[in-house]
């Protein structure tokens, strides 16, 4: 199986090409936040305010990191259960986002608006945070520095390995696995 190599920000015509199960090398600049800054965003957006990034065309990497120790970028980057932001999603794909990485299934919803806005979810590997973290070789909390690990990081990383779970057509990698074990 070959590897394809995005850079963030995606272009449509490339996520276009992927395929469920596709494994991606991924470079550039992608943001942090999990359930708390979704809450804010959400709750920004609903008073009719500007997100603390713009959204279009990047990537959201559902990750809260550990302390980072002396000499270290970030601490353990792993990625957290994607589900948890399911009820925010839809709203951040219709608004441009093109790109999630976390863990674990997504809703019917979220499904939908990945499909309708020629979006991908990646999957990266749970409990691989301190292999992830060597990816990245740059952290800035950029909004709600207040949430602590939860606080929306920018970061820049380079050949971050994920693989391709829901694809622009809506093939799911989690579905079709079950299909296959079922048959």
């Amino acid at each position: 199986m070959t590897e394809i190599r995005l850079s963030s920000p995606l272009k449509e015509e490339e996520i276009l090409k992927l395929k469920a199960g596709d494994r991606v090398s991924l470079s550039g600049i992608v943001y942090s936040a999990r359930d708390a800054a979704h809450k804010r965003m959400e709750e920004a957006l609903s008073a009719g305010k500007e997100l603390p990034f713009d959204i279009k065309n990047n990537i959201i990497y559902y990750m809260g990191p550990s302390p980072a120790r002396p000499g270290q970028v970030i601490g353990a980057a792993g990625p957290t259960t994607a589900s948890r932001m399911d009820k925010y999603t839809p709203r951040l794909l219709d608004l441009g986002l093109k790109g999630m990485i976390g863990k674990g299934k997504r809703t019917e919803e979220v499904h939908e608006a990945i499909v309708r806005n020629h979006a991908v979810y990646f999957a990266a590997i749970g409990g691989a945070g301190a292999l992830l973290s060597k990816c990245i070789k740059r952290s800035e909390v950029i909004a709600y520095d207040d949430l602590g690990t939860e606080a929306i990081r920018r970061l820049e990383i380079e050949d971050f390995p994920c693989i391709v779970v829901i694809d622009p057509t809506g093939k799911d990698l989690y579905r079709l696995t079950s299909e296959t074990v079922v048959s």
